[in-house]
Parts: C-alpha cells; sequence; structure tokens
C-alpha cells in the first residue's frame, strides 16, 4: 500500500467519522488490532504446544517451507526477465 492510497483512507475515515470522533475509532482500531495479535499469538503457541507434545517432525515443514521460498524467487526472476525482454 503506498502513502497516497494510506493518505486517501485517512482522508475519508476523517470525512465519515469527524474530527472529534477520530481518536474514538482509532482506539477501537487499535483494540481490534491487539485482540487479533493475541488471538494469533494464542493460535500459534497451542500449534506448537500440540506439535512439541505429539513428537511431529517439523523439519519437513521447514523443508518444505524453504522450498516454496525458492520457487517464489524463482518466479519472481523469471517475471522481471520476462518484462525486461518486452
Amino acid at each position: 500500500m503506498g502513502i497516497s492510497e494510506i493518505i486517501f483512507i485517512l482522508f475519508m475515515v476523517l470525512i465519515l467519522f469527524g474530527a472529534d470522533k477520530l481518536p474514538e475509532v482509532a482506539r477501537g482500531l487499535g483494540k481490534t488490532m491487539r485482540q487479533l495479535r493475541d488471538a494469533t499469538d494464542e493460535i500459534k503457541t497451542e500449534i506448537h504446544h500440540h506439535i512439541n507434545h505429539t513428537g511431529i517432525d517439523t523439519s519437513i515443514v521447514e523443508d518444505t517451507q524453504k522450498e516454496i521460498e525458492e520457487l517464489k524467487k524463482t518466479i519472481d526472476n523469471e517475471e522481471l526477465t520476462m518484462n525486461n525482454e518486452q
């Protein structure tokens, strides 16, 4: 998201809610973001807890993630090459 898009969104929020309600909206948004972050952290912790107690081999997942990242890089490089050739 570019700076112009962020400014546009802030401008629209200002128009929709008004300057006097802006702090209230920001507080509500911050609270919601914190709750989402806490929920995802809790889910991650639970998953890691279950993985550690069941003895699942996580190296397979890590290897797969590395391969996926390598494929993404290859695709990005190919896309750049194709764009440069045009």
